[in-house]
Formats: structure tokens, C-alpha cells, sequence
């Protein structure tokens, strides 16, 4: 096990030696190459997985297949199925980093993930929709504070741009191109599924522009970040993609939603319901994905399955039917 002996009697000594001991052969040549959220899970999967090794007197790189799949039973009984297939996948990048064989991909581990795939499943809980009426409400609840410009901005540019939440904070201020009808363009210069930076430009329409540019004249943002923090009318340098959901749910509970709408709010809300509007209104297929930027139809069936169900066959054939 990759601890020290001197300082077993250290309860976080097993979870920072191992860490550490990843940090120092594995994320130094691979700077640059993850992005910063990926660096963050793995460093707190594994320190998750080398605490419950030492609760157990077990070694933790190299770890033994039963080892792996006895903590693969033991999380599924409170964590996620997704969570879970993070960790073991986060326990299969150390095990290469240090050439210890690939224990997570044994048999065992194989028969416990799918233990948990059967006992849980594998459907995630899926966001809650921000959709265009829900959008409405939300904006028509804010205030006429400048942190209620920015919020009414940031929620608008949200919804027409599908953007992921990181990808929404690093919008930038040249990036925007107003066109002479009142819509515009603002190029994504990276985002998760362009880690290399191609960049693409997605739509804002006029009424958008027009929140942006009333929080963007108020705040005095000329260059920079489109969104930024605030803290008793100072603006800041930046917004924290970790302020998203709770700018979304703090607009719901202005608007006086019920609890399970708040809750249900979170900073993929705004790809979830445009998403559906989008399927609700007719448009094709391609165009979704477009502006979803996916390469793939999987999630925005998943957004829409609710919707696509109603013009199924059997749905078809039920109108047919007048029944």
C-alpha cells in the first residue's frame, strides 16, 4: 500500500499519500491535457477509495480485484450508479499511472458493477426542464437590482445558447457579434466536448442581446468575462460555474415555484428544456443537435423521451384510432 509506516496512526495519512503519489506521476504529465474538473474528481475519487482501504486494513494501489469490487458493493448501497462507474474508472487510472495491472476490469469488479446495474439500474436523474414558459416567469420575477440584470441576462443567454455551465462564465465580451437586426452570435472558444478549442458560434436572439447589454452598460463591462460576480454592488473578475444552479434556483423561489421545481433546477436545465421545447415544437432532428452541439442523438432523446413518446407508433395509432 502506498503509505508510509510511520504514519499509520495518521487517520488522513493512506488518503494524501495516494493522492499525492498520484498527483506526482500522473497529473504533471498530463497538465494541460485534462481539464480542471477531471483533475478535481479523480483527486477526490481517490481519496474517497484509498479512506475506505484504510478503514479496512487493505492496500489500495496495488489493489486486489475483490478489494475493488468489495468497494464497488459497498458504495452502490448509498452513491449513484454513475458515481460509482466514476470511481472505478478513477481506480483504473492510478493502477496504469503505476503499471499495477488493470484490477478493475477483472471479472469480480465486472460481477459487482452489474450487481448494482440490477439492483438500481442504470437511469440517471435527469434536470429539470428550463423551458420557455418557465424561462418567462423567471425573468418576469426579477428584480431591478444589478445582480437581477445579471441574472436575467445569464438565465436568457443560457437557454438560446445550450450552454454548459463552465462553457456560459467563460463567454467572452469580443466573442459577441450584434447583427443589424438585433440578434447576435458568441463563439464558444472551448468547452467539454471541444477540450481542444475549435470554438463554435451559437445564436442569441434580439430580447436576449437586449438583457445582456442592459446588464453589460449597468456593470460598465466593456472586455473581459460577460458574466461576472458580485458582492455589494462590486463587480468582480469573475462568476464561479458553481453560482449557475443556485442563480437559477434563487430566480424560482423569487418566482414563488414549488420546491420540487427549485430542487430540480440545475445548471444542465438550461440544455434540458430548450431541448424539449425544441422537440415540441417540430424541428427536426438535425437542427437540435445542432444547437445542442451533440454528435450523438442519446441524450436528446433522453431529454425528450416524454415528448417522443406521444408521437410514437403506438401513439400514432391511438389517434388513428380516435381513442
Amino acid at each position: 500500500m502506498l503509505e508510509d509506516p510511520a504514519s499509520r496512526n495518521s487517520p488522513g495519512a493512506a488518503n494524501s499519500t495516494l493522492v499525492d503519489e498520484l498527483a506526482g506521476r500522473w497529473l504533471p504529465p498530463a497538465e494541460g491535457a485534462l481539464s480542471e474538473n477531471t483533475e478535481r474528481a479523480v483527486r477526490s475519487d481517490l481519496a474517497i477509495y484509498a479512506a475506505w482501504c484504510r478503514e479496512r486494513g487493505l492496500s489500495a494501489l496495488p489493489g486486489s480485484p475483490t478489494a475493488i469490487a468489495a468497494f464497488v458493493d459497498d458504495m452502490a448501497a448509498s452513491r449513484a450508479p454513475a458515481t460509482v462507474r466514476r470511481y472505478v474508472a478513477s481506480i483504473a487510472a492510478a493502477h496504469r499511472s503505476f503499471g499495477g495491472g488493470q484490477p478493475s476490469g477483472s471479472e469480480v469488479v465486472k460481477h459487482a458493477l452489474r450487481r448494482m446495474h440490477r439492483r438500481k439500474g442504470r437511469r440517471q436523474q435527469q434536470a429539470g426542464g428550463l423551458t420557455w414558459p418557465l424561462r418567462e416567469r423567471l425573468l418576469e420575477a426579477a428584480g431591478d437590482r444589478l445582480i437581477d440584470a445579471r441574472n436575467r441576462a445569464l438565465l436568457a443567454v443560457g437557454y438560446d445558447t445550450m450552454l454548459r455551465r463552465s462553457e456560459l462564465v467563460d463567454l467572452q465580451v469580443t466573442d459577441l457579434v450584434v447583427e443589424m437586426d438585433g440578434a447576435a452570435t458568441v463563439l464558444v472558444r472551448r468547452g467539454k466536448a471541444d477540450p481542444e478549442g475549435r470554438g463554435a458560434a451559437v445564436y442569441l436572439a434580439a430580447d436576449s442581446v437586449a438583457l445582456l447589454r442592459e446588464w453589460l452598460g449597468r456593470a460598465g463591462i466593456a472586455d473581459g468575462r460577460l458574466f461576472r460576480s458580485l458582492c455589494r454592488g462590486a463587480v468582480g473578475e469573475r462568476l464561479d460555474a458553481s453560482q449557475v444552479p443556485r442563480i437559477y434556483k434563487g430566480m424560482a423561489r423569487r418566482a414563488g415555484l414549488p420546491p420540487d421545481v427549485v430542487d430540480g433546477l440545475s445548471g444542465h436545465s438550461t440544455r434540458v428544456g430548450p431541448a424539449q421545447d425544441m422537440i415540441a415544437s417540430g424541428i427536426g432532428l438535425p437542427a437540435i443537435l445542432h444547437a445542442g452541439r451533440w454528435k450523438s442523438t442519446t441524450m436528446v432523446n433522453r431529454y425528450g423521451e416524454r415528448l417522443l413518446a406521444r408521437r410514437s407508433g403506438a401513439a400514432l395509432l391511438a389517434r388513428m384510432q380516435r381513442r
